[in-house]
């Protein structure tokens, strides 16, 4: 006679001794257990659109802050090779003899590179989740009327700018791309580059981008972080407009004086 057993599943029939159909017990698979760091809200937190989105913010006030240091600092090179290269080494001996010399600088490079990366893996993991909500493009013409320049091209700023990083680091940091490269002379340094036509425009189309890129940043972290409330827009666009000027302007200004002979 048929037998029926009971489990946590669903029963299957199969055959007994007499040719009859016998129930058998089939186990439901159990949930498969997540990684013991999915326990971490921070964790959790990251993985949703939101925390993807607040990364990209706390990271680019990190970049924002570095690249208005960066830029000031090398504005010294109006004031002579004296200034510039005593700016520079000022650099690797802050905090000493607290700290040994280059170890503050290293930290402050270990952030910068944190945030850098961050900020990458971060943009595309987002892109990455838009595509999967929408595997299928829009079939009519976009009209983008609250989309501006800015940010229809960050994809293509943020590719530009980050091979623009490489090269900078390659021609003004290890000098394997600077054939008058002497460590050090960070005035020297930079004429030398700026004199090569080809280096300079390579200078000016990344920090075009740059500004592009840093304009649509400084507005959009505003409503990331949750500042933004419509009477303070205007302030957040002029914010923006303002940063991102400054930026292309001074550091446009380098390779620009250096083919013009005011800086040599």
């Amino acid at each position: 006679m048929a037998q029926t057993t009971s489990d946590q599943g669903t029963t299957r029939q199969s055959p007994d001794a007499g040719g009859a159909a016998a129930p058998q017990a089939v186990k439901a698979p159990s949930p498969r257990a997540g990684a013991p760091w999915d326990r971490w809200w921070v964790v959790r937190f990251y993985r949703s659109s939101i925390g993807k989105k607040w990364v990209m913010a706390v990271s680019g006030i990190i970049l924002l802050g570095y690249v208005l240091l960066h830029m000031v600092g090398n504005l010294k090179v109006y004031l002579g090779r004296d200034e510039v290269n005593h700016y520079a080494e000022w650099l690797r001996t802050m905090l000493t003899p607290a700290l040994p010399r280059t170890v503050a600088l290293w930290i402050l490079r270990t952030i910068l590179i944190s945030a850098f990366f961050g900020h990458i893996i971060a943009a595309y993991q987002l892109t990455r989740m838009n595509q999967r909500a929408r595997p299928v493009k829009y079939q009519s013409h976009r009209d983008y009327v609250a989309a501006n320049f800015a940010s229809r091209t960050m994809r293509w700023t943020g590719v530009i700018i980050g091979l623009f990083v490489v090269f900078h680091l390659l021609d003004l940091t290890w000098g394997t791309a600077n054939g008058h490269f002497v460590r050090g002379d960070v005035y020297d340094n930079l004429v030398h580059s700026f004199k090569r036509p080809l280096v300079a425009v390579v200078y000016i189309v990344a920090n075009l981008a740059l500004a592009v890129h840093i304009y649509h940043g400084a507005w959009s972290l505003f409503q990331t972080l949750g500042w933004n409330n419509p009477r303070f827009n205007p302030w957040r666009r002029y914010f923006a407009t303002a940063f991102a000027v400054v930026i292309g302007v001074g550091n446009v200004s380098f390779p620009v004086m250096v083919l013009a002979g005011v800086i040599h």
